[in-house]
């Protein structure tokens, strides 16, 4: 196999056309959906990349490199978030030919992000005469990773299934405290075209190459960034299991109002916490006495509780929140900060598109970027709810700022979800292991309380040690111990893989400018 562009003179072999490339390139990107949980089959994501780079180094020109980008980015996602089609349509009650086509744009929308990856790369190979080497190994991977940061932030973010998450498993995981998950994308796209160049003349430079990183990452495994801090704590995670189609029903809302106090009153612990909304009405439309009971339960039994629950701020802004409560009463309050787009805020000009859908929704106020975290004993928790542990890096930042500070930072980690919008789907276990890079970022517990799954407790290590069946109702009791201590990614988050694939490209232009002198 030789590396070079298709050329329409080539006597030897017609070139493959654009859409074939395009074709392949699709099918590569839905397989590359194997990669992440619940399947966890991480090598394929390694070749998928390969497979991507390889139709790019053989397009014909920028606009071929960019379709066929375009085309891996709609693969990956229409076949990795199409259970949004089940909101939209199961619990949105959209017809389902506009629930697909709605799935589809967004599939289509999110690959421009990879067309402009490929297209900067085959840009930059024609601009700069850039050999095979640098592109496998600095300008592919190093475009590949700047424009997944970017879908991490641009119109508010969607980092859904972000290459590092499928490694959260492999033995790059061990890299997760020190680049972070973006960090982890940038070496798998590596290690693509490292396998790619075992065709080319460096292969055994290459072959050494790969080996040498995985050894490392395997390696790195066994560094401890964090260490105990205080006594454990004991945790209840409690699961609901509310239908979505009756969760917002007025006249189930008293029923689940009482099933939430009886599984919050059941048995005592260090820390008891709910679903994401799990109380779906504002505190003063609570029943007589409702709180006072919760109060005084957590007084007598020496218990702390987190209440996920909407409230009110003063002038009269709705947000979702995290109660807490002690014996003193509501003494806390966590507000989330990073919203979902058409869920809890709807962009400007497509309310039309909210009113084709029979969901709850509204324009919600945002919590503040850094918020306290929550004293529980010798343990500070940090929540953060549902969505908002996409964004490891505004996490890393909310325990960096205490550190900054002087203060304590956050020894556990808390996710309050629900997730029934999404059904018995693929979602769940993606959710699950978002969460689990989370924990090998910052090298601290991360604790999930959600309404349907997938409730867990997961260690400092990234490791699932305990978890509900899901679509059951029930409590997970748990004892987890708090960890303290800086990661390099907490301190510095994606400014090290910024830095790196900037390099790339640097390093790039600076071997072709000299090759060429």
């Amino acid at each position: 196999m030789r590396f070079r562009r298709a050329s329409p003179s080539d006597p030897a072999k017609p070139p493959r056309s654009t859409r074939a490339r395009m074709l392949i390139a699709a099918i590569a990107g839905a397989v590359a959906v194997l990669a992440f949980a619940p399947f966890g089959y991480w090598p394929l994501q390694i070749l998928s990349l390969g497979v991507l780079f390889y139709q790019v180094l053989r397009a014909p020109g920028v606009k071929s490199g960019a379709l066929i980008g375009w085309a891996y980015g709609f693969g990956w996602c229409a076949a990795g978030t199409h259970w949004l089609y089940i909101s939209m349509h199961r619990y949105g009650e959209m017809a389902a030919p506009l629930a697909a086509a709605a799935v589809a744009l967004l599939a289509l929308l999110m690959a421009i992000y990879v067309a402009l990856a490929m297209g900067t790369a085959a840009w930059l190979r024609q601009r700069w005469k850039v050999t095979i080497p640098s592109m496998l190994l600095l300008v592919l991977p190093a475009s590949w990773t700047l424009l997944e940061w970017m879908r991490g932030w641009l119109f508010t973010g969607f980092p859904w299934l972000a290459t590092g998450y499928a490694h959260n498993t492999s033995p790059l995981a061990g890299f997760a405290p020190i680049v972070g998950m973006y960090g982890l994308g940038w070496l798998a796209a590596v290690s693509a075209g490292g396998l790619l160049l075992l065709t080319h003349r460096t292969r055994w430079i290459a072959l050494g190459g790969v080996i040498a990183l995985y050894a490392t990452g395997f390696g790195l495994q066994y560094v401890h960034w964090t260490h105990p801090v205080g006594r454990p704590i004991s945790v209840r995670l409690l699961q609901g299991n509310v239908p979505q189609q009756q969760k917002f029903d007025p006249g189930f809302v008293l029923g689940a109002l009482d099933m939430y106090q009886r599984a919050i009153t059941a048995a005592p612990a260090d820390l008891i916490a709910t679903p994401e909304t799990a109380l779906t009405v504002l505190p003063h439309q609570l029943p007589p006495g409702y709180l006072d009971s919760l109060t005084n339960y957590a007084r007598d039994t020496h218990s702390t509780l987190l209440v996920g629950m909407p409230v009110l701020d003063e002038q009269q802004r709705f947000y979702n929140a995290a109660l807490g409560i002690t014996g003193h009463g509501p003494s806390y309050q966590y507000r989330k900060h990073h919203l979902v787009p058409f869920g809890e805020f709807v962009p400007p000009g497509l309310h039309w598109f909210v009113a084709m859908m029979a969901i709850p929704l509204g324009d919600m106020g945002r919590g503040d970027y850094v918020q306290a975290p929550m004293q529980v004993r010798d343990q500070l928790v940090l929540p953060n709810i549902c969505y908002e542990d996409l964004f490891g890096e505004e996490i890393a930042e909310q325990l960096a700022a205490a550190h900054r500070n002087g203060k304590q930072s956050a020894s556990v980690l808390l996710n309050v979800s629900n997730l029934a919008w999404f059904g018995d789907s693929i979602a769940i276990p993606q959710h699950l292991q978002i969460s689990q890079m989370r924990s090998l970022e910052t090298g601290r517990p991360m604790l999930r309380a959600t309404n349907t799954g997938a409730t867990a407790v997961i260690d400092g290590n990234g490791k699932v040690t305990s978890q509900l069946v899901q679509d059951t109702q029930g409590a997970l009791a748990a004892n987890v111990q708090g960890m303290g201590g800086m990661t390099p990614y907490i301190l510095y988050g994606n400014k090290l893989v910024l830095a790196l694939a900037a390099l790339a490209i640097v390093s790039a232009f600076l071997l072709s400018r000299k090759k060429h002198k």
